[in-house]
């Protein structure tokens, strides 16, 4: 064995220590995030109930300005009649621009022919496993 390969376990338990320190520090992280967001939740309910009721979009203070805004989300409940008419209405900017990955790979490996402008960019990566057994 080569003098490179008998250091190879050091890193895989060097590696293994990294990412379940960066796991501890992640839940550590979620679950104080959590917390805040909930205080933030909380005092943006008083600062909208504010402006409800004193029919007002935005408020001036002294440690700052805020505003109301309205934001609309829109979502799909039936995608083959929506493709069916985006594209009777010819509005095709109104979809994303993203290539579903898995699909695409499905379709490359039934028919082998690539599409007209795509591109495609392959990166190798390590995972590592804990022991077995």
């Amino acid at each position: 064995m080569s003098k490179e390969s008998t250091g190879l376990p050091k890193l895989v338990k060097a590696y293994r220590a990294l990412r379940t320190a960066r796991s501890e520090l992640k839940a550590a992280f979620d679950t104080e995030d959590t917390a805040l967001v909930k205080k933030q939740e909380k005092i943006n309910s008083k600062l909208l109930q504010h402006c409800v009721e004193n029919d007002v979009t935005s408020v001036k203070t002294e440690e700052g300005t805020f505003i109301r805004k309205k934001r609309v989300n829109y979502w799909c409940s039936d995608w083959e009649k929506f493709h069916e008419w985006v594209l009777a209405q010819a509005r095709p900017e109104l979809l994303q621009k993203r290539i579903a990955q898995k699909n695409l790979e499905e379709y490359l490996e039934d028919c082998g022919e690539i599409p007209i402008g795509l591109q495609a960019d392959a990166v190798y990566t390590i995972t590592v496993q804990k022991p077995r057994g």
